[in-house]
């Protein structure tokens, strides 16, 4: 039985995808449990034409992710802490600051977007990491200075 899935199944198929399944487990499992629709010959176009739809929108999405991820490959922010006389922070640079100085190049990112390479206690060039899909990761570099 072919199936259009509503969810993403796992070690069946994405979300978006027409798959062939025994007649069981789509009856018995992906039918009640509304995680996919019976393809019949009526409804095939319907859900042939939604795909083809679907596909178009990511390959929009996809194209703008990288064109963000070359913006902030070519980024290099400045911030000001306060600072020890050995040169050290008085605490560390966090997401927060990061998603601030982003902000202001009008680029809006989330905190669990943000990964550090190391940890930034200290004065100097740091890299940073945003990760756009689980393919784009770009790298900006933050310089920070003494306040």
């Amino acid at each position: 039985m072919n199936i259009y899935l509503l969810k993403d199944v796992e070690k069946v198929g994405m979300a978006g995808n027409i798959v062939k399944v025994s007649d069981g487990f789509a009856q018995n499992f992906l039918i009640p449990r509304k995680l996919g629709v019976a393809v019949t010959e009526q409804n095939k176009s319907f859900y042939e034409n939604k795909i083809t739809k679907v596909k178009v929108q990511e390959k929009i999405i996809n194209s703008k992710i990288e064109m963000l991820a070359e913006r902030i490959n070519n980024l290099h922010l400045t911030i000001k802490e306060k600072v020890h006389d050995d040169g050290k922070l008085y605490g560390s640079v966090g997401p927060e600051e990061i998603i601030a100085l982003l902000k202001e190049k009008d680029i809006t990112v989330t905190k669990k977007q943000i990964e550090f390479v190391k940890t930034v206690k200290a004065v100097g060039d740091h890299k940073v990491i945003i990760k756009l899909s689980s393919k784009l990761k770009p790298e900006l570099t933050l310089k920070v200075v003494a306040e």
